[in-house]
């Protein structure tokens, strides 16, 4: 018998790892090649304009129309040497992932039928355009006629409008001379392959990303034998392809490795400024899923692609730092520096602290809901990771007066009365990889972010509490100083408070343990773990608050993407119990019943040979494994029939909220149930029957 699972696992074993040529003779060669910058600038504008457009990016102005149309034709001029025929505003919608509507450069030249001309004006640009394939594609921002965000890029950019603001007026503490903060991020891609064949053969792969049915295999990633093994052939071939393909959009790829999981892998670049590093992931996504066909594979993107191993991330590293080059999630070497990096450091964690159910309702979908808390995914509490050393600090500051933390020397220089904050701090920890949102000696990684999300979602939560922070403590440093105190001793005072107020988000333990949990309930922390309920945090008072506060989010369009992450989680499960019924229906368990028919002919072939009880004594295996595959196919069309009408109930409900309740609290339970009596079946059924592919050969075949 040769089922349509033999026949893509035999041609996925046949395949070998392509042969791939580098672009040119070193890297810097052709990075860049595709995005218009400044070494395309030079080439295509004028001098002034190239002035104009340096101080514009520099001071975060925006183009007068005459210099972008010259801008716009230099654009064009290269678009077109380069192949280009269309243009596109590339824009990062609510669904998550990026949108295009391709236009022509051609217009007509006068009226009608006179002709036409290639037309790009300065109205059409933005920053950080590309090409891909025949498009120039400029990253742009989505609004409706009457103002409000309905996209990721135009609310990123005010968030980090917000910090930069709130952040320099801090730093003029302690740099009067700095003019800009930065927020920075650099992304670590997870994601799986699978071979392309098998990938057909899974309708759940197909059409959810995931495997919603499977027994794992015997050998998963218990051994780590893939995570400290070499990376295999094919899986280096293509690697290295989309790293070329990479450098030639400037994505700056830096770092590939096997994961911990079986055909899992990871991509990481240089850190950049947010907003660019955060457009290039979104593109790097794209190049991979076009690269992997090209090298037989297909990429998962999904959090939880299989049960039972690792699930994907995408880990945001996050720091600040100013235009003068200081990094202010860094310790110093003075005093003075040390100082500024704990009130940073401190900042932070009170923003955290406030909004910690915003944090992880800004990472949150139906996907990462999957992840979160089991196999190397950060539990679903927000807490902070410090270390000994740090945490050794903040503790020492928190018992000290005001007279011990902020001393002089005999020259009126201020000593902090802490030891020196030493160097070795910097990545000197193992990050705690139970803690979602952890310092790593000069930024903090925020874990919990989702291998297929828009690291915008995560980014504007972030930064924005982090500005509203800030510009609260700035008011009560100044409101201190008005009343008489010095800079350092009311720096010091609300600092103090802080770490006190703060303590309840640190944690350093095994956030995947159970007295974690209870923990971290006591100290007031958001421990809910149904996501429709998690989105609720983005409309608390305090949320609206601070975003409206900010200019980020008015409340108006709070309560929309509510709307659009309920509606979207709905039907993401919706499909989902779509799929696992057809499969349970018309996958498992004709399957069983044919196998259960091949036992029951056997049985009774054996009554006819045999007398009574020999043949009682010789089928009594197979009559056990016919009345076990009866009671397990009963079970599945029981179990599917519920779910179906559990569907039916939840799809009357009107209100988006309470529809994605009703589909995580009476629909999704089913999945697990069905999936359990299926993946008996797997382990029962002759192996040569089943038809789907199975874990052994999706996880080990590369």
């Amino acid at each position: 018998m040769s089922t349509l699972r033999f026949q893509v696992v035999s041609e996925a074993f046949k395949k070998k790892a392509l042969a791939v040529t580098a672009p040119g003779a070193c890297t810097s060669e052709y990075f860049g090649k595709y995005v218009f910058g400044k070494e395309q600038m030079s080439k295509y504008l004028s001098k002034e304009t190239l002035k104009v457009i340096q101080d514009v990016i520099d001071g975060g102005k925006a183009l007068d129309r005459e210099i972008a149309n010259h801008v716009a034709a230099g654009m064009k001029m290269w678009a077109m040497e380069m192949g280009a025929t269309h243009y596109t505003h590339w824009f990062q919608p609510l669904t998550e992932g990026t949108a295009e509507k391709h236009d022509s450069f051609i217009e007509y030249a006068g009226a009608p039928g006179e002709g036409i001309i290639e037309e790009f004006s300065g109205k059409l640009l933005a920053q950080q355009d590309f090409i891909v394939d025949d498009t120039l594609c400029i990253p742009t921002v989505f609004v409706s006629y009457t103002g409000e965000a309905l996209d990721y890029k135009t609310p990123l950019l005010k968030a980090l409008n917000a910090v930069d603001k709130a952040a320099t007026e801090v730093c003029h503490y302690f740099d009067p001379s700095v003019k800009k903060v930065y927020s920075y991020l650099g992304w670590e891609q997870e994601y799986f392959l699978v071979d392309e064949g098998l990938y057909a053969a899974r309708p759940d792969l197909l059409l959810t990303g995931r495997t919603l049915l499977g027994h794992e295999s015997a050998k998963n990633q218990q051994l780590e034998d893939h995570y400290f093994g070499a990376i295999p052939a094919r899986v280096q071939a293509f690697m290295k392809e989309l790293e070329f393909e990479a450098y030639k959009y400037g994505i700056p790829c830096k770092t590939r490795h096997n994961e911990v999981a079986p055909n899992q892998f990871e991509l990481a670049p240089i850190f950049g400024e947010t907003n660019l590093a955060n457009d290039q992931n979104l593109l790097i996504m794209s190049i991979m899923h076009r690269v992997a066909r090209k090298h037989g594979f297909r990429v998962l993107l999904h959090e939880k692609p299989f049960a039972g191993v690792n699930g994907s991330g995408k880990h945001n590293n996050w720091s600040l730092g100013t235009d003068t080059g200081v990094g202010l999630l860094t310790p110093g070497k003075t005093p003075e520096d040390n100082l500024q990096f704990v009130t940073f450091l401190v900042n932070i964690l009170m923003a955290v602290y406030k909004h910690n159910g915003l944090l992880k309702a800004s990472i949150m979908t139906a996907q990462n809901a999957h992840r979160l808390g089991a196999n190397e995914a950060p539990p679903a509490i927000i807490s902070a990771f410090l270390g000994t050393q740090i945490s050794a600090v903040l503790d020492k500051l928190e018992a000290s007066t005001s007279e011990e933390a902020i001393m002089l020397d005999s020259k009126k220089r201020m000593r902090l009365g802490v030891a020196r904050i030493p160097e070795v701090l910097v990545d000197n920890t193992d990050r705690n990889r139970t803690s979602p949102f952890a310092f790593t000696g000069n930024r903090f990684e925020f874990r919990a972010v989702g291998s297929s999300a828009n690291c915008s979602s995560a980014m504007i939560a972030l930064n924005s509490a982090v500005a509203a922070q800030l510009t609260e403590f700035k008011a009560s440093v100044d409101a201190k100083i008005a009343a008489g105190e010095t800079k350092e001793k009311a720096i010091f005072e609300v600092i103090k408070s802080y770490i006190r107020e703060s303590k309840p988000i640190r944690f350093d333990g095994n956030g995947y343990s159970d007295e974690w949990k209870a923990e971290a309930a006591k100290r007031g922390l958001d421990c809910e773990t149904s996501a429709p309920l998690i989105f609720d945090a983005y409309t608390s008072k305090s949320s609206i608050d601070m975003f409206s506060s900010l200019g980020v989010f008015t409340e108006k369009e709070l309560e929309a993407r509510n709307e659009v992450k309920w509606e979207t989680y709905t039907k993401k499960i919706q499909i989902e119990a779509r799929v696992l019924g057809d499969l349970a229906l018309n996958h498992i368990i004709p399957v069983a019943t044919r196998y259960q028919s091949l036992l029951l002919d056997n049985v009774y072939k054996v009554t006819k040979i045999y007398d009574k009880e020999k043949a009682e004594k010789l089928s009594a295996q197979d009559s056990a494994i016919i009345e076990k595959l009866a009671d397990l196919i009963d079970k599945i069309e029981v179990n599917v029939q519920k779910m179906v009408e559990a569907r039916k109930v939840a799809n009357r409900i009107t209100s988006e909220r309470e529809k994605a309740i009703a589909y995580h609290d009476t629909v999704l339970p089913f999945f697990d149930v069905i999936r359990y009596n299926a993946d008996k079946l797997e382990m029962i059924v002759d192996d040569e029957m089943w038809t789907l592919p199975k874990y052994r050969e999706l996880l080990f075949i590369r």
